[in-house]
């Protein structure tokens, strides 16, 4: 084992001034496995803000991110949500409260109705929320016009974008909600617009509203809420927050769910996502492999006496085999290490610029895109820049190691 281990210093001190004495040919190297580092880095950072962006979007505009609800109530509450209704003000809301994790508790009522302005009548899906506790949802929920609910206007609404250009609304229009309450009958009320919303889903904005839940209890006459939506201080502390709250809570009582069991659209989104950086790994790694190949058969070529010399001095075949191999890993590495450094660093300077982008399918407004580099993205460009040269160079130094001793000394005169 010793002797393995000295051999193999010996082998890799000699890649080590090997590569430092090709400069032209390791340099051509090195700039196509760091532009493969660099471009992995930009294409997959910028599908990584993408999906983090959505991720908190659907968190704070829609889901929370755990949501409580009585058992049952995905599969058979949507037809009858007023079967399942949670209870106000009761020691379970508390004790979520009171979790040192739990920044908030949003108790939100759903109902649909229609709502009327003049002559034109819609339809509507509504949540009835406490204007205080969706302060919480504020950053991905955008007023565009007017003001966002408050405690102190109880029959003011706020109204999605779309639903309020298709009935021809604006802020401070008087309109009539009508709804069916639970037991049947038939309850409207006089209302107001506070203000105008958009989310990221153009579908939601075409048809939702959102008013104080006291005003949508009064509606329906009910009491309690059909959901409530635990906001978190950080989203990566979801699953420890969830099987906290489910050991303490009676799952006959409590059906406890999670965000992301919840956000199909941004699961369907992620896979899709994956998929495509997948294939972009795989057009970089076949670039990388192919280039380093050439580079180190070349290289190989020129030293074809040298390989000779050393095998006729008594190196075996397996030392120069490992010999050129160390030589492509070392290309590698350095490549990779370098190509995440620079990519990294242009991250940062993009992001800070901002790139700007068209609405994208679902929403009528343009954001500014950034790109986020993480220490996963970082270490999977140096992998992908590392094994890729590995590859690369096992070819080439078989070639090598498999070279007849007195072919390889006549090359050389």
């Amino acid at each position: 084992m010793h002797r393995f281990f000295q051999g193999f210093a010996v082998d890799l001190a000699l890649a080590v001034r090997n590569v430092l004495r090709q400069k032209r040919r390791v340099g051509f190297a090195l700039v196509i496995v760091m532009g493969g580092c660099i471009s992995l880095l930009l294409a997959a950072g910028f599908i990584q803000w993408v999906l983090d962006t959505m991720r908190e979007s659907t968190i704070h505009s829609q889901l929370g991110h755990i949501q409580i609800v009585r058992p049952n109530y995905y599969a058979k509450g949507i037809a009858d949500p007023y079967k399942y209704l949670l209870p106000e003000n009761s020691d379970a809301e508390a004790q979520v409260r009171k979790h040192p994790s739990v920044r908030a508790l949003a108790p939100r009522l759903s109902l649909v109705g229609l709502i009327s302005l003049g002559d034109s009548t819609l339809s509507f899906m509504a949540d009835g929320v406490d204007p205080v506790a969706e302060q919480e949802f504020a950053k991905y929920f955008f007023v565009e016009q007017g003001e966002r609910l408050a405690a102190d206007d109880p029959t003011g609404i706020i109204i999605g974008q779309g639903l309020a250009a298709n009935l021809g609304a604006k802020v401070g229009d008087n309109l009539v909600l009508t709804v069916t309450t639970a037991r049947g009958g038939l309850n409207a009320h006089d209302v107001h617009i506070r203000g105008i919303f958009f989310t990221s889903e153009k579908a939601y904005d075409d048809g939702a509203i959102q008013l104080p839940i006291e005003l949508a209890r009064k509606l329906i006459r009910v009491q309690g809420a059909t959901s409530w939506l635990v906001v978190l201080d950080k989203t990566s502390n979801t699953d420890s927050v969830l099987a906290d709250l489910r050991q303490r809570f009676d799952p006959k009582s409590f059906q406890l769910a999670p965000w992301y069991e919840l956000a199909d659209f941004y699961n369907k989104t992620v896979t899709l996502f994956l998929r495509q950086v997948l294939v972009v790994k795989i057009l970089i790694g076949i670039i990388v492999v192919l280039s380093i190949s050439n580079t180190l058969s070349m290289a190989v070529m020129e030293r074809t006496g040298e390989i000779g010399t050393i095998m006729a001095m008594g190196v075996r075949r397996k030392s120069v085999l490992r010999l050129f191999i160390l030589e492509g890993l070392m290309l590698g590495v350095l490549g990779s290490f370098v190509g995440v450094v620079v990519g990294w660093g242009l991250s940062l300077i993009i992001s800070a610029i901002g790139i700007p982008m068209p609405p994208p399918p679902g929403m009528e407004s343009d954001f500014t895109g950034e790109i986020t580099v993480n220490w996963a993205l970082a270490l999977d460009a140096m992998w992908l820049g590392a094994v890729t040269t590995l590859i690369a160079s096992v070819v080439p130094a078989w070639k090598a190691s498999r070279m007849v001793i007195v072919d390889a000394l006549r090359r050389q005169r």
